[in-house]
């Protein structure tokens, strides 16, 4: 026991109730009785409740005597603003007795920070991670949430984070407590056939930078030994999370490129629903590090980009875009930390993968490789960064501490400077 006094030595692992497969999203209705729940809310944004999907979970509620109000203006990509126009509407409405998200990571994060602030104090600010916001516990438990993910990507329906820009400071950041981790999880591959190209693949990349950055991270046995209440929901990689992530690596390498290009490919779809699940059971307990970092100012500081398929009303960076936009960067970075896991992520990405002439290479050159194929834009310089950007770019990272602190070495401002330098051509 000794000389294990100082290190740490257990790992944690927490993930919501799953329910997954073909037409699983038709018996919510069900779920939600078995909580008790008279009314409900459920949160969407425009575009997802234009196909019908988030009515058509509301009406199947009836059948169970639970009444429920359809709020259908999230923003994509949530913002303080726009989370608090939703808490304002939910608080004019409501009292809920639970919610439902139907939608991407916007509208699961945006009914998060609902359930946060109709059942608990204070204002949204008060419990965004420092130093952007207060940092704040919640100090009561949070309602039911059931997460129905219409992308495949996010991974937020597994996760304990809600993700918003603040306007104000014009950085991307989140709020983070195992309290805001959806009650239950309802994956319905079938609704994910609607995603289209340019969507399926930003989400899908941030599907694969979960699992990679979680594979990569600080071992959780690298941590010095906390106490127990001291422990968070991201503890580090770890054997648990090791495993899911591996096997979402494993489901990319034949389903993501076809998924892009084949959107009615059902078992493409299927496979990419089942590796967005693994992934985020395992970063949602491993942690991301230094691309979701970075990824935050390139998304808060966005100037006139418009990506493919995405609502066209305001400029944005898609945040899978915006965490891939430096991946191959930041992974040559962290290459020296455990080679062979690294080589090893890009062999279970590609497995036909000719080795480079520098091991160092081989990921780097395998995720350049998939971005060029399912058309992803070609480094920062073609979002609209150049190095006059950089300052503000590295100063929007290094506020995200909850992320650096997951990354196996110490990341200065001159690193993030270098990735960032060296990612706005990847080739």
């Amino acid at each position: 026991m000794s000389e294990h006094a100082h290190q740490e030595t257990v790992f944690t692992y927490g993930a919501p109730q799953l329910k997954f497969g073909l037409g699983a999203s038709e018996e919510i209705g069900y779920d939600l009785s078995l909580t008790g729940a008279k009314r409900v809310l459920v949160v969407t944004d425009p575009g997802i409740a234009a196909t019908g999907t988030p009515q058509r979970v509301a009406e199947q509620m009836a059948r169970f005597d639970i009444r429920a109000d359809v709020f259908d203006q999230v923003h994509v990509e949530p913002t303080d603003a726009s989370l608090q126009e939703a808490i304002d509407n939910a608080r004019a409405q409501g009292p809920y007795d639970a919610y439902v998200a139907v939608g991407g990571g916007s509208s699961i994060d945006t009914a998060k920070a609902i359930n946060l602030l109709m059942t608990n104090p204070g204002e949204l600010m008060d419990y965004v991670n420092v130093p952007v916001g207060e940092g704040r516990d919640p100090v009561n438990p949070l309602k039911p949430l059931v997460a129905v993910p219409t992308t495949t990507g996010t991974g937020a329906e597994s996760t304990t984070i809600c993700v918003l820009d603040v306007l104000a400071q014009k950085v991307k950041t989140g709020i983070s407590h195992a309290r805001l981790r959806p009650t239950l999880a309802v994956v319905d591959p079938r609704l994910t056939l609607t995603q289209p190209a340019g969507v399926t693949a930003s989400a899908g990349m941030d599907i694969l930078c979960h699992a990679l950055e979680s594979w990569t991270a600080k071992p959780y046995a690298a941590y010095p030994r906390k106490q127990p209440e001291q422990r968070v929901p991201y503890c580090g990689a770890n054997p648990v999370s090791d495993m899911w992530c591996s096997r979402a690596l494993q489901l990319l390498s034949h389903a993501f490129r076809q998924a892009v290009h084949h959107g009615d490919d059902e078992d493409a779809r299927y496979d990419m629903a089942l590796a967005a699940t693994f992934a985020g059971m395992g970063f949602g307990n491993a942690g991301v590090h230094l691309p979701h970092a970075n990824a935050y100012p390139i998304a808060g500081q966005v100037k006139d980009f418009h990506p493919d398929d995405y609502a066209a009303d305001e400029p944005m960076v898609p945040h899978g875009m915006s965490v891939s936009l430096t991946a191959p960067e930041a992974f040559r970075f962290t290459f020296d930390t455990n080679p062979d896991r690294h080589v090893e992520a890009a062999r279970m990405l590609d497995p036909d993968a000719p080795m480079t002439d520098d091991p160092a290479d081989l990921l780097p050159t395998v995720l350049s490789r998939l971005m060029r194929d399912i058309a992803l834009p070609n480094g920062l310089g073609a979002v609209g960064y150049s190095d006059a950007d950089v300052d503000d770019l590295v100063t929007g990272t290094m506020k995200q501490q909850r992320l650096l602190s997951a990354c196996p070495k110490e990341v200065t401002e001159d690193d993030a400077a270098r990735v960032f330098r060296g990612s706005f051509e990847i080739w």
